[in-house]
């Protein structure tokens, strides 16, 4: 097939991504690639990824307000957006194409797609009101149960499931050091500074790797450096931690950090939310305690780093490679 894979224009796609569902469709695009379909992913300009074919398009000025945050108002309308969108589906209809698979959290991509052999991934819980409306028209997916149940109680019961998977990467042969890598966008729901105070108090270096998304909040409760670094390097921190913590102070939509840190081989560590429960198993891969429990979440620390980690990369092969969920969307488009 002739597959089309559009990406949200709000940031480029790039080898240290800025969030899940970045890193997700890049690792879609490459494996259904390696499927045999010729694949073009229509992205923001400045993206830059190795193995692909992109179609850049130059994204509107001002358009981080554009940009998603849990727990934040819905972005208002930018006309200059479904500019850039318009342009988007111009190229994709004029390239020919067989399906379409559409990864942009923003009303405009599923409004343009209209008319398109086009399904859509619901990346994130239904918390913009235009999204929801306009996915009620639209043929959709969600990437785990929990999204499924939080979608159908917005209105749009039976949606699908295709979980998100990861590169079943070889961990590099390192040394576990007494540390704790916390990974991801450095903003309150992702409970960073509970992580950095739960490391410490069961003995652990925290170690940052990721984006600050709120920098008010990371100067006032972290205050930990922090850098976004390269899947390469990402795996092989992951390889060489004793444990990863999620301490996520919302209902993770899926959790890929959860994913490649059990596919490397480290235990997790974090609250029973979302869908961290559907991607970590529990006594195998890591350790989930109640949400907002602190104590519980230190106790956790020392059984998890007790737990064999090749039985971890074990479980993880079992149920979270990218090849699962690239064989789902094939069959689906």
């Amino acid at each position: 097939m002739r597959i089309a894979v559009v990406a949200s224009l709000v940031t480029p796609l790039r080898e240290a991504q800025l969030g899940g569902a970045q890193a997700f469709l890049t690792d879609l695009a490459r494996a259904l690639a390696a499927r045999g379909h010729d694949v073009a992913v229509y992205c923001a300009e400045g993206s830059s990824i190795a193995g692909l074919r992109l179609v850049t398009l130059p994204a509107p000025v001002g358009v981080e307000a554009a940009l998603v945050m849990p727990g934040g108002a819905p972005p208002p309308p930018l006309p200059a957006l479904r500019d850039a969108f318009e342009r988007l589906f111009a190229a994709v209809r004029a390239d020919g194409c067989d399906a379409v698979t559409q990864h942009a959290f923003d009303a405009e991509a599923f409004e343009l797609a209209a008319g398109l052999p086009v399904l859509h991934t619901l990346h994130l819980p239904p918390l913009v009101p235009a999204v929801v409306a306009a996915a009620r028209r639209a043929r959709c997916v969600t990437v785990s149960a929990a999204m499924r149940r939080a979608w159908a109680a917005a209105g749009l019961p039976g949606i699908g499931v295709l979980p998100n998977g990861v590169p079943a990467f070889t961990p590099p042969a390192v040394r576990v050091e007494p540390r704790a890598l916390i990974a991801g966008r450095v903003s309150p729901e992702k409970g960073t500074a509970v992580a950095v105070r739960a490391a410490r108090r069961a003995g652990l270096e925290p170690v940052l790797a990721g984006t600050v998304y709120d920098r008010a909040y990371w100067e006032r409760e972290v205050a930990v450096p922090v850098s976004p670094v390269d899947r390469g390097d990402l795996w092989r921190l992951m390889a060489g931690s004793a444990v990863t913590l999620m301490p996520i102070e919302w209902d993770e939509p899926f959790g890929m950090v959860a994913a490649e840190a059990q596919m490397a081989g480290c235990p997790v560590v974090g609250y029973r939310r979302g869908a961290l429960p559907e991607v970590v198993e529990e006594g195998v891969g890591g350790v989930l305690v109640a949400p907002g429990d602190l104590d519980a979440l230190v106790a956790a620390i020392p059984a998890a780093r007790a737990l064999d980690r090749r039985r971890i990369r074990e479980s993880a092969l079992r149920r979270l490679g990218i090849e699962r969920s690239a064989a789902g969307y094939e069959a689906a488009l």
